[in-house]
């Protein structure tokens, strides 16, 4: 594993607060998993960017975040408000001045904005493009949502793929039962920024919005099965053509695929 791959320079942020909650959330996911970091080189050294990552657990957040702090980013993560009322994982987001989302709401048009606003700023916004922790019965990558389409077109910075396995081996998908011992191996790697440029001029259509989250998604599920070693579904999950998967339950029945 090379210099690159191991890691590069950690972030260093103003807030005091940012820097506490950054070295405790960085002590317990370390204590708990055997990190590869990989594309490193794809995280953008100057300006805003989108950090865009698949979601197959609860505690994808806080590796997502750890994973860009090692390597020089202040992560804001946009999430469902729910997190921030939950315990620990809650008062990390909120110290951290994560970005919540009011999901199915007039308020979540407002989450966008702030989101756009902090990138133009030169932030890095981490998101879960898919809304929710997939539904696929072997964790693929599902059909994701358009917030983040019409982040990145409205603030026109890059969009970096960013695929996380092993994950789960430390908490399964809804489980409340984590596995932390042992180490688990956790690796997470970044992919070249999605071409975008040429739906920038169609920022407030909606037809652009689902063909930038196409695009999105097209490359988040690349880097996962690079990272599984396995061939992706020939078509991507989509939650609305199977309502019974909407509850959320450890194991989902095996999904006939085309």
């Amino acid at each position: 594993m090379n210099k690159t791959q191991r890691g590069g320079k950690r972030a260093r942020p103003d807030s005091r607060a940012y820097r506490a909650t950054a070295w405790f959330i960085s002590g317990v996911v370390k204590s708990v998993s055997k990190f590869e970091f990989s594309g490193i080189e794809n995280l953008p050294m100057e300006g805003g960017f989108v950090a865009a990552a698949n979601h197959a657990t609860e505690i994808d957040a806080l590796t997502l975040a750890h994973f860009l702090f090692e390597n020089g980013h202040e992560p804001r993560i946009l999430a469902k408000r729910g997190l921030f009322t939950t315990p620990v994982i809650g008062w990390v987001m909120r110290t951290t001045r994560m970005i919540p989302v009011d999901r199915g709401t007039a308020e979540a048009q407002r989450s966008l904005d702030a989101a756009a606003e902090q990138l133009t700023k030169g932030a890095c916004v981490a998101v879960f493009p898919e809304g929710t922790i997939t539904r696929d019965p072997d964790l693929w990558p599902m059909e994701g949502k358009t917030g983040t389409a019409r982040i990145a077109l409205a603030a026109r910075v890059p969009v970096i793929p960013v695929a996380q396995w092993g994950v789960g081996d430390i908490l399964p998908r809804y489980s409340r039962r984590p596995r932390p011992i042992p180490r688990k191996r956790v690796r997470i790697l970044a992919g070249p920024p999605v071409e975008l440029s040429d739906l920038y001029d169609r920022a407030d259509d909606p037809a652009a919005w689902r063909e930038a989250t196409s695009r999105i998604m097209d490359a988040i599920t690349a880097e996962v099965a690079t990272l599984r070693g396995e061939q992706a579904p020939a078509a991507r999950f989509d939650l609305h053509l199977h309502p019974e998967y909407k509850k959320k339950q450890k194991h989902y029945p095996p999904l006939e695929r085309p």
